[in-house]
């Protein structure tokens, strides 16, 4: 098993390099591209221009890792990824080659460069994931997994291993001294005493997730865990999360006493909130400068003739910290008296055909611009819900009011990940909720980033939930 474990670091090593090496020829070459297409001599000047962007992107991927081979990395993150460094990237050789005065060609067709390049590092990388989940799949690649504990922690965890067949996990059963029926559907594999009877007669055994046990069988524990540390299988522990809502746990230390917090905003810190400050500042403003007009008219004259009324709708919402704003939208049904009390469904008798178009392509939600130029929301960040619906779902949500540490944004990561419009259902609040947490816990720029293409993606091949 150990010479396993050994091929398999192997094999991500060399597909790193393998990475590295394609995406910098890709950079050189589109350049070289670039350079020969204009007209330019390529001569002593060009080679220097093109080894420095190739040493700069070559830095940059360092600096950006990564992650598109990793078992439990998700298919935004490499897009994340790919967005970051090349980022990073445009601002430093835009940078060196300026100061430095080295060759480049016009700043246009550069621009263009770094776009062409942004797509074609996106396209390998992701081909390279396909063939990295397919290698994942492979009998002799899959991962060896048991469980020992049967609780909801290690339940949860057993649907995020084997939801996506494509990470290669396989989960052989569980351990408890208690057998619990139907139990993931998994085998009953014998009490903690016989876990390492087990693993001594099953060789290939790779991890091991262990939650929450009872303290008087901590000296078994101990075993087991010396026990895989000295045959080369990976021991996990699995915190009981059950009456918490949010999925990271930051360790702290204090002298030498650990300590556990269950939630961090990163948008606590003063970088963090000035960096999405000034995003969605310069967005907005670019926003109702340039486009918004042209779409207010439209949207005027439209309204007008389809329904009477303002053109604008205003509401109450519920923003940072509880505090009420009042959240502007172009109108999207007739006026009526149930616009505070009722969201708005499928059919409603109170949507035109011209308020449908406005709402599925989320053009009914532009004006929060100005919201977020005043500082009341920002471009992303968790819906703003009603005062009537903050009010109901405080009392019967635990951890409801969570999602208003953060200023409300114009989209989120619950409304790209299906959790948009209409609750039926508690549940689907709670699904929203726990996604808006998710958001709060992982937030960065490039998250944000993703949310925003998400967004524009969902609003031109349309979003079922969008109505």
């Amino acid at each position: 098993m150990s010479g396993q474990i050994r091929v398999t670091s192997r094999y991500s090593g060399l597909l790193i390099y393998f990475v590295m090496f394609v995406e910098v020829v890709i950079c050189g070459g589109l350049f070289t591209l670039f350079s020969h297409y204009l007209g330019s001599e390529l001569g002593q000047e060009f080679l220097q221009s093109m080894s420095l962007v190739c040493t700069i992107y070559f830095a940059v991927t360092i600096e950006g890792g990564v992650n598109l081979h990793m078992r439990r990395s998700k298919d935004y993150e490499v897009l994340l990824t790919v967005l970051k460094n090349v980022f990073y990237f445009s601002l430093l050789s835009v940078f060196i080659l300026h100061v430095g005065r080295f060759y480049v060609f016009s700043w246009p067709y550069y621009l263009l460069y770094l776009l062409i390049m942004l797509a074609m590092l996106l396209a390998f990388r992701y081909s390279v994931r396909v063939f990295a989940k397919l290698y994942h799949q492979l009998p002799g690649n899959r991962r060896k997994v048991v469980m020992i504990g049967c609780t909801d922690n290690n339940e949860a965890l057993f649907q995020e291993l084997s939801d996506d067949k494509s990470r290669g996990f396989d989960v052989l059963g569980y351990f408890d001294d208690k057998i619990k029926d139907g139990f993931c559907g998994l085998p009953y594999l014998g009490g903690l005493d016989d876990v390492i009877d087990y693993f001594k007669s099953h060789k290939g055994i790779q991890e091991v997730y262990s939650s929450t046990l009872p303290d008087y069988r901590n000296n078994v524990v101990e075993e087991i865990i010396s026990y895989c540390e000295n045959n080369f299988m990976y021991y996990y522990s699995v915190p009981c999360m059950n009456n918490y809502l949010h999925q990271r746990m930051h360790l702290n230390v204090i002298g030498s006493i650990p300590y556990m917090n269950f939630f961090q905003d990163p948008l606590r810190t003063t970088s963090n909130r000035l960096i999405k400050r000034v995003f969605d500042i310069v967005v907005s403003l670019v926003f109702l400068v340039t486009i918004f007009p042209w779409l207010y008219i439209i949207v005027a004259i439209v309204t007008k003739i389809t329904m009477p009324g303002p053109v604008f709708f205003c509401q109450k919402r519920s923003g940072m910290n509880g505090k009420e704003f009042m959240m502007y939208k172009f109108r999207s049904m007739k006026v009526n008296n149930d616009s505070d009390t009722l969201q708005a469904t499928k059919d409603d008798p109170r949507k035109t055909w011209w308020g449908n178009i406005l709402r599925r392509t989320n053009i009914d939600e532009t004006p929060q611009f100005i919201n977020v130029l005043k500082g009341e929301m920002s471009v992303v960040g968790p819906r703003p819900h009603m005062l009537k619906h903050t009010e109901e779902y405080s009392k019967i949500i635990n951890h409801y009011m969570v999602r208003h540490y953060i200023k409300p944004g114009i989209t989120g990561w619950s409304q790209v990940t299906g959790f948009r419009g209409e609750t039926k259902e508690i549940g689907q609040m709670e699904g929203r909720v726990k996604g808006d947490i998710w958001y709060m816990e992982h937030w960065s720029f490039w998250l944000d980033l993703y949310i925003i293409f998400r967004t524009i993606y969902n609003a031109i091949v349309g979003d079922k939930n969008a109505y």
